[in-house]
């Protein structure tokens, strides 16, 4: 039986996990096939892919049942479309402040294949004929739209936001975010948790989803649990790159200390 598509599954209570995936190595595949993950989570955003690379990627998870969601440059329909011709089943908007972007996003990712004046009309509040608009919707359920939720700008619009019909949740983005409210990588400051508090309590009262990309250092698992008991469904833990080079780093130290006794390594500095 082929699992339930991401975007009805990110509406529901039970809880999805992933992780943000840099590799583009074959190797690579099988081996994150392996950890139990309910999806991955391909950055274009802040990862050089190019799209013949992107559609390889997203093919090779898609044949290993693993649901590749792809991060865009910029919150473009266009680049939405891109994006899913290459195989990804859902995206993720960047940096989306108002509900305008999404409705235009909503078209790309749930409207497919209606483009130009029918689709503009379509959104405007035109039906569609009948055959098509089943066409349309059967369609629109394969695929999920999450926007990033990460500046002060979005959190005021954050209720028109929500309300556009055809989103399936929000993903914030911490270190943009913390940028936004004045509190740049202060974690822990109230300002940037009340905020996210906010955002995951309204997404999950409309049922879609709601998540937070951890990747910040440490990955602060009791902020993941904070957020996943006040109803967060998603969580994209850390990256590959990271989880690399803390683990290598905190095994190259603990083998300096017994063999040489020399100081420990710096912490790499990652911002995704």
């Amino acid at each position: 039986m082929k699992p339930e598509p991401l975007a009805s599954r990110l509406r529901q209570p039970s809880r999805l996990y992933g992780t943000l995936i840099v590799s583009p190595s074959p190797h690579w595949v099988p081996v994150v096939a392996g950890l139990g993950l309910d999806f991955v989570f391909i950055d274009t955003e802040h990862i050089p892919i190019s799209r013949e690379k992107l559609a390889w990627m997203c093919r090779a998870y898609r044949a290993e049942g693993q649901p590749p969601s792809v991060r865009i440059t910029s919150p473009d329909p266009y680049e939405a479309c891109v994006a899913l011709d290459g195989g990804a089943v859902g995206i993720v908007a960047p940096y989306v402040e108002t509900p305008a972007q999404v409705a235009a996003l909503v078209g790309a990712v749930k409207k497919r294949p209606l483009k130009g004046q029918l689709l503009a009309q379509h959104l405007a509040g035109q039906t569609l004929p009948p055959a098509l608009d089943d066409y349309v919707a059967q369609g629109g359920a394969t695929r999920s739209l999450i926007i990033n939720i990460e500046s002060a700008p979005a959190l005021a619009a954050l209720d028109d936001i929500l309300a556009v019909e055809g989103l399936d949740g929000v993903l914030i983005g911490p270190h943009d975010l913390s940028c936004s409210l004045g509190v740049p990588e202060n974690y822990d400051h109230p300002r940037f948790l009340a905020a996210c508090d906010q955002i995951i309590t309204k997404a999950r009262a409309r049922s879609l989803g709601a998540g937070v990309h951890a990747i910040y250092p440490g990955h602060r698992l009791d902020h993941e649990e904070r957020w996943a008991r006040l109803g967060a469904n998603f969580i994209v833990h850390a990256a590959d790159i990271i989880l690399f080079a803390e683990g290598l780093r905190r095994d190259l130290d603990e083998l300096r200390r017994r063999l040489d006794l020399t100081p420990a390594s710096p912490t790499p500095k990652i911002i995704i």
